[in-house]
């Protein structure tokens, strides 16, 4: 459905860490930077990146967002949340595991990046 994903990044070093520790557990190389200092990951069917805003202000989460990363098993989500962790993330709502509703299932892990953006890890559980 997507071609891209880009978000705001206040300090583009601090945030390709923290991306490149938490998108390395789901098996992505690390972020490349362009002559414009921003920051690329790619998948084979997107692109997740990290950009200074163009308008000059500073970065800021979007109230109400939350970007998710889709994991192979709930030990993956774990991983991603221990790294994120580890590189600057903060841990926001509750601590990773199941939550249900709507019929269905689903393994989550919540953080927030350096710059506040909200982003979780999601396994759709059998």
């Amino acid at each position: 459905m997507f071609s891209h994903v880009m978000i705001g990044a206040n300090d583009i070093e601090q945030s390709k860490k923290f991306y490149d520790a938490i998108l390395e557990k789901l098996g992505y190389k690390p972020g490349v930077i362009d002559d414009k200092g921003r920051c690329f990951y790619f998948g084979k069917d997107g692109v997740f990146a990290l950009t200074k805003p163009i308008d000059g202000e500073p970065a800021s989460h979007g109230n109400g967002s939350t970007i998710g990363f889709s994991v192979e098993n709930p030990e993956a989500a774990d991983a991603w949340h221990e790294a994120g962790l580890a590189n600057g993330g903060a841990a926001c709502e509750d601590p990773p595991g199941i939550r249900e509703g709507a019929g269905m299932k689903l393994y989550l892990a919540y953080l927030r990046d350096p710059a506040g953006n909200k982003i979780c890890a999601l396994h759709r559980m059998p």
